[in-house]
């Protein structure tokens, strides 16, 4: 979409930007200038979300985004529609009205094995009188299906994908999506109008987060990214649909108007040109290979690199190249015969509820979690499931003795999909859950409106633990050697009793321990040094405020400044940062 040149010159422009952020000076600026601050945004956008490269952190684009913000309120008839800053909707989305596909979502056929597959390619070679065709695979996200239309290069409309012919109107929504270009110069390729069909995905890492932060909550997380993504589409507040950081992965496209014939010939050149024209296609990941054989090669080569995409997948996708073949071969009314869906194997499995046990958190959260039969899913032995609190076990309707369904979604934890109520012999019995404190005995108490019953006593062992467990983790002051190990070992022995013992250890009492040499005793106090350089806003993060994650830690750095300071705001200041 950029080429080095435009690159350099937009990089340029960042930094005289940023230097103008920085000053804050009353000077004037033309509408040309702040066009070209959008161009800025637009481009570090792309780099972010797109390309998954960015040139500039968080902090220098929220600079320049609000540098934007603070010239557009000062001359509102300045703003554009395209505008970074006017992906965010002004207040609540009312509904979804019901919206008709330009041309109907069909389901693809699946596939789920190599037989199948060879028997597709050879009605598919049957159909086009071709020796052999031409192939284009890529993964088949596991996420929220949508269309977007197009209209005169600007964003028109998006909608799920409902029944297939008529979908929920999401257009407001889908604005919050920053690998969705509000604009984007389809008419350089004569296209008038053009509908795309995708995925909306929530990556690996964002859904951990965002179902850590639910968990410490008290609010049962997403069983999967998938469910995140679909949940996340259809919430009436669009401003929070952008904190969700969803992306999508546009694949196919299903309808285009236009004045001349430029457009790509084949499948893969239109994922090309979707990836020129700033969209996150499959470009990266597809490959377009000659014959079934190679297809079949590439999809287990593929498969075993799953666990370590970014994303879920649950399969691959096989279409034909060529476009005018994909024409001729049509479609049946279920499904496209020029396409076909090979499934990867299920990440589900069936097992017993043997027990139940009680842990508390750091913020005194008594978590119920299941202890079940030994089973494998995707390759992981899966022996203890988190339970959450006792609204989920009512929701679910779980019972000790039960047969469950669990699911696995690569590296997330494993989630309890349903209890199989037919199987039950009347030897289940119901669970229990504990009014007092399993580890220090004090009376438990659940605040209303919440779902998580809590110890309030702050001085109970296992919050203490937690607590300095969360404050030296990587995310938090990033202590290496210590570990969840050494912060139980060390609380035992009374070595360690709360956060600020931290940097008071007794360091000839731990090299007396097993295991403590001089080489790792020095490396634990090397690491202990080392966090004291850590930015304010790690130091936050590791005290371990209840609502106070990551990202308002950042902010609340940003604003204070230093750790002393914070005495000197209001709740309502902070709240406002």
């Amino acid at each position: 979409m950029y080429d080095k040149q435009q690159a350099q010159k937009l990089q340029q422009q960042t930094i005289e930007w940023l230097s103008v952020a920085t000053a804050k000076s009353s000077k004037t600026y033309s509408n040309e200038n702040i066009e070209a601050l959008r161009d800025v945004l637009r481009f570090h956008e792309y780099r972010y979300y797109v390309q998954a490269d960015p040139l500039i952190g968080d902090t220098e684009y929220d600079s320049l985004y609000k540098l934007l913000e603070a010239f557009e309120k000062e001359n509102p008839p300045i703003i554009t529609a395209d505008s970074p800053t006017q992906r965010v909707g002004k207040g609540l989305v009312s509904n979804f009205p019901k919206v008709q596909h330009l041309v109907p979502m069909l389901s693809l056929a699946n596939s789920y094995n190599e037989e199948d597959l060879l028997d597709w390619d050879r009605k598919a070679k049957e159909l086009s009188g071709q020796p052999e065709i031409e192939y284009c695979v890529e993964p088949k996200f596991d996420g929220a299906s949508v269309s977007v239309i197009y209209d005169n290069d600007q964003l028109f409309r998006s909608a799920t994908r409902g029944d297939g012919v008529v979908g929920d109107d999401i257009t407001q929504n889908t604005r919050q999506i920053r690998s969705v270009p509000l604009t984007a110069k389809f008419s350089s390729y004569g296209i008038e109008q053009i509908e795309i069909r995708g995925e909306v995905l929530i990556n690996k890492s964002n859904f951990k987060k965002y179902n850590d932060r639910l968990i410490e909550e008290g609010i049962p997380p997403f069983a999967n990214p998938r469910n995140a993504a679909a949940g996340s589409l259809r919430m009436k507040d669009s401003a929070a649909v952008g904190k969700r950081n969803l992306e999508a992965y546009l694949y196919h496209i299903s309808y285009i108007t236009g004045t001349d014939n430029r457009q790509p010939t084949t499948h893969s050149g239109m994922l090309e040109m979707l990836w020129d024209l700033g969209f996150r296609s499959p470009k990266k990941e597809m490959l377009v290979v000659k014959g079934i054989n190679k297809v079949i090669a590439h999809i287990a080569a593929f498969e075993s690199q799953r666990d370590g995409l970014p994303y879920e997948i649950d399969g691959m996708v096989v279409k034909v190249n060529d476009l005018q073949l994909q024409e001729r071969l049509g479609m049946t009314s279920h499904h496209p015969r020029w396409a076909i869906a090979f499934k990867f194997k299920a990440r589900q499995a069936t097992s017993k509820l043997l027990g139940v046990s009680f842990q508390v958190g750091r913020t005194g959260a008594v978590t119920p979690v299941a202890k079940i039969a030994a089973v494998q899913v995707s390759g992981v032995t899966v022996t203890s499931i988190s339970i959450h609190n006792e609204e989920y076990i009512k929701e679910k309707n779980l019972m000790l003795g039960d047969t469950i369904l669990i699911e696995r979604s690569g590296d997330v934890i494993p989630q309890i999909v349903k209890s199989f109520e037919e199987l039950r012999d009347g030897t289940e019995e119901p669970i229990n859950f504990p009014t007092h404190c399993p580890v220090c005995g004090d009376l438990l108490f659940k605040p209303e409106g919440e779902a998580v019953w809590r110890c309030i006593n702050i001085n109970c062992a296992a919050q203490v633990v937690e607590r300095i467990i969360h404050f030296v983790s990587k995310d938090a002051m990033d202590i290496k050697s210590f570990g969840d190990a050494n912060v139980r070992k060390f609380f035992e022995l009374k070595l360690l009793q709360d956060i600020p013992g931290i940097y008071q250890l007794d360091y000839d009492a731990i090299g007396k321990l097993d295991g403590f040499g001089k080489k790792s005793l020095d490396n634990l106090k090397a690491a202990i040094t080392s966090s004291k350089m850590q930015p304010l806003h790690r130091l936050i993060y590791g005290l371990g405020i209840r609502y106070v994650g990551e990202n308002t830690a950042k902010t609340l750095a940003n604003v204070v400044g230093h750790l002393l300071q914070f005495s000197d705001y209001t709740e309502q200041q902070l709240q406002e940062a």
